[in-house]
C-alpha cells in the first residue's frame, strides 16, 4: 500500500487514502460479481434466490433447486431502453454463457414484463424490497450456476456502468480481494485443483474442511484490484511439511505421485522453512 501511495502521488501527483479497503472474495463475488471488482460506482448485485425458489417462475426456481442461484441488477433510471437494446444485452451476457436475461420495467402502476404474473404480492413485495425497485427502473435477472450468474451479470454491471456514464474516470481506487477459494472443482477431469496453486496456505480456520470438504476451505490468497483490474496478487505459503501433504491429499495425488514431483520442496520444509508469503505486481497493468 505505501509503495502504491507513493508511486501514484510522484507519477501522477495523486494522493491515495490509506489503508486501502478489503473484500473477502465472497463478499467480491455476492455484490459485484468479479473478483476483480471495479468499486467507482454502485450497481450492485442482489441475490434472490430465497424468494424465487418457489415461485411459479419455472425458469427461477428450478435453478434454485438444482443448486443454482438466481441475481438482479437494478438499471436505474432506465426504463426507456428500447426491445432491441434489451436484445443486444441478452446477447452481451450470452458472451458469458448466460442461457437468457430476464427483465422488469418499474412503472408507476405496474410491473411491465413477460415474467411479472408469475409472482404472487407476497413475492413482488419483497423483490421490490430487496432491489430497491423504483419507478423507472429497469431490472435484470440472471438465473443459472453461481459460476455462470456472477460472472454474466458482473460483466453486465460493468457494460452498464460505462455505457450510462457512472464511472470517474479521474478516479483510481483501490480495493484487496482476500480468502480465495483453495480448490475449485474440475469437471472434465473429475477432481479438485488448486485455485492459485497447490503451495498457497490454507486458512487456519478451515485446516479442518480439508479432507471433508474441499470446496469450502479458503486460503491466504490476496489480490490487489485497481478500477477493476488486478494489478498484483499473491499469498502465505504452506511452510509444514504435514500441512502440504494434507493439500496434495485432497488435491487426489498418492504419496508416490507428490514424492516424486515435490519431493525436493517436502525436504526442504522437513528442514524447517520459515514461514513466508509475498506479492507480485504487473508494471505493464499499472501503465
Amino acid at each position: 500500500e505505501g509503495m502504491m501511495a507513493s508511486i501514484f502521488n510522484e507519477v501522477k501527483s495523486q494522493s491515495l487514502p490509506l489503508p486501502f479497503p478489503r473484500l473477502t472474495w465472497a463478499e467480491a463475488m455476492d455484490r459485484y460479481g468479479l473478483d476483480k471488482p471495479d468499486t467507482r460506482f454502485d450497481l450492485e448485485l442482489k441475490d434472490i434466490s430465497d424468494i424465487v425458489e418457489k415461485s411459479g417462475f419455472k425458469v427461477f426456481s428450478s435453478v434454485v433447486k438444482k443448486g443454482g442461484i438466481v441475481k438482479a441488477l437494478n438499471a436505474k433510471g432506465c426504463i426507456d431502453f428500447s426491445r432491441k437494446e434489451i436484445d443486444d444485452l441478452t446477447a452481451f451476457v450470452a458472451v458469458y454463457r448466460a442461457k437468457g436475461l430476464a427483465w422488469i420495467k418499474v412503472r408507476e402502476d405496474a410491473w411491465q414484463s413477460p415474467i411479472a404474473k408469475f409472482f404472487t404480492d407476497e413475492e413482488k413485495a419483497r423483490l421490490s424490497d430487496r432491489i430497491d425497485m423504483q419507478p423507472g427502473d429497469l431490472v435484470f435477472f440472471v438465473a443459472d450456476q453461481p459460476a455462470v450468474t456472477n460472472e454474466a451479470l458482473g460483466h453486465l454491471r460493468n457494460h452498464l456502468g460505462r455505457r450510462l456514464g457512472l464511472i470517474d474516470d479521474s478516479r483510481f481506487d483501490f480495493v484487496w480481494v482476500t480468502h480465495f477459494p483453495m480448490f475449485e472443482y474440475d469437471e472434465a477431469e473429475k477432481r479438485h485443483q488448486a485455485l492459485h496453486h497447490p503451495f498457497t496456505a490454507p486458512l487456519e480456520a478451515d485446516y479442518g474442511k480439508l479432507e471433508s470438504d474441499p470446496l469450502a476451505v479458503r486460503s491466504r490468497a490476496y489480490d490487489l484490484v485497481l478500477n477493476g483490474f488486478e494489478v498484483g496478487g499473491g499469498s502465505i505459503r504452506i511452510h509444514d511439511m504435514a500441512l502440504q501433504q494434507r493439500v496434495f491429499a485432497a488435491l487426489g495425488m498418492t504419496p508416490d505421485d507428490y514424492t516424486e514431483k515435490f519431493g525436493f520442496l517436502l525436504d526442504a520444509l522437513e528442514s524447517g522453512a520459515p514461514p513466508h508469503g509475498g506479492i507480485a505486481f504487473g508494471l505493464d497493468r499499472l501503465v
